[in-house]
């Protein structure tokens, strides 16, 4: 049974775009938001206190039009670690420019449990299959107690309930049916999809198939749909015309238009076994 949580958010220069603190109920534990340009120096010095501390951190890369990129380290120093970051950015050893970090710190954390926390922070992250997955390597075959396991297993649940809240949503599993879902078909050209009203929008299932072209006006009636389109294939979400993975979309128009690689409405194009629209399904 879940239940219920408290979370505290601090909008430390009384912004909700800046440095922002985040402490759960009955966690020992403490995240915090801080944008790139306030790394270095940042204004409040309790704010320097908490990023001095050991734990786990993540650098957020917003590219325009893009798939977001994230990046997960570790550090027994945050602050400077981040600080090392910008001056590997500054002298072209760092090729990906990030706008904001989001580190936790606290929990009785150790060099062992954060690399632990590090390794399995980038294999979740890439399971998700929201962002692009920057960091490259990380510390494999750590040996830790199953008390230390389960702690730290405790601690991610944590860190994806807090990264929830303050708007990310790159830890978050990609929804998955159950055998009450309602499902619905999108069938044209050579297209064969199906998927449901998930929480954010509508989630096409893993084993989809798209239509293995796209109309001539798609690009130019349709260019953000398309340009989606030609992301999911590049990052490897769509292979071979299928969906490799369950994948959330925002509406069920932007997930019928990419399937069926035309402008779309979705409340038409999605269909129940029955024949009926979403759409009349949803009146």
């Amino acid at each position: 049974m879940n239940h219920g949580k408290t979370i505290e958010l601090f909008f430390v220069n009384g912004t909700a775009d800046d440095v922002v603190t985040a402490e759960l109920s009955n966690w020992n534990a403490q995240a915090i938001r801080i944008p790139r340009a306030e790394c270095r120096n940042p204004k409040q010095e309790h704010v320097t206190n908490v990023l001095q501390g050991v734990g786990v951190y993540f650098l957020v890369c917003q590219n325009d039009g893009g798939k977001e990129g994230v990046y997960v380290g570790e550090a027994e120093n945050i602050h400077k670690r981040l600080c090392d970051h910008l001056r590997d950015y500054d002298g072209c050893r760092e090729t990906y420019y990030w706008n904001y970090a989001i580190a936790f710190v606290g929990g009785r954390l150790d060099k062992a449990l954060i690399r632990y926390l590090e390794n399995r922070l980038v294999s979740i992250l890439k399971e998700c299959g929201r962002c692009d997955c920057l960091t490259q390597n990380t510390f494999q075959n750590i040996v830790l107690k199953p008390s230390q396991i389960a702690t730290m297993e405790e601690f991610i649940d944590n860190v994806r309930v807090v990264l929830s809240a303050l708007g990310n949503k790159f830890l978050a599993p990609q929804p998955s049916a159950t055998i009450t879902t309602q499902t619905f078909k999108c069938v044209g050209r050579d297209a064969d999809a199906k998927g449901f009203v998930s929480t954010n929008g509508f989630t096409v299932l893993q084993g989809s198939r798209i239509a293995s072209t796209t109309v001539e006006s798609f690009r130019i009636r349709a260019r953000g749909y398309y340009d989606l389109r030609k992301r999911l294939e590049a990052d490897g979400t769509i292979v071979d015309c299928k969906f490799i993975h369950n994948f959330e979309f925002s509406s069920p128009s932007s997930a019928s238009a990419v399937v069926l690689g035309r402008n779309s409405n979705g409340n038409q194009d999605w269909r129940a076994s029955d024949g009926r629209t979403l759409g009349d399904i949803q009146q």
